[in-house]
């Protein structure tokens, strides 16, 4: 039995740095596209325009040794546990995003809004 994930694919956008990305997608995240490996594209057969999607990711910058953290960068008050937060920096950093998908071609879904880096791991896709 192996245990190790599989990434299924990559996100493709703007955000180039962790200062850039707002803190979830509703917050003025920019389009963005996620480019799905080669050996993965038979699963997106049924994803259509219009779809929306749970799209989990492998926040790949993340800081795995935080367990307490600041919530939504609200710098003067206490830190609070990190699992009551969507902080990204957490020990198994999974992020979870619901994203409405503005097309499907040659192996990119475009989503109308994702808040990760570019480059960001995909781990999984399921319908919402």
């Amino acid at each position: 039995m192996e245990n190790s994930l599989k990434f299924i694919g990559e996100v493709q956008s703007e955000l180039k740095t962790i200062e850039d990305c707002p803190l979830q997608e509703a917050e003025n995240a920019p389009q963005a596209f996620i480019k799905i490996f080669p050996e993965f594209l038979e699963g997106i057969d049924n994803i259509k325009e219009g779809s929306q999607l749970l799209l989990l990711t492998w926040l790949h910058e993340a800081d795995r040794s935080v367990v307490k953290c600041i919530a939504r960068r609200n710098y003067g008050t206490p830190k609070v546990g990190v699992f009551s937060t969507r902080s990204p920096d957490r020990p198994n950093p999974i992020g979870i995003h619901a994203v409405k998908v503005a097309s499907v071609k040659d192996g990119l879904i475009q989503v109308e809004a994702l808040e990760v880096l570019d480059k960001t791991p995909v781990i999984d896709i399921k319908p919402l």
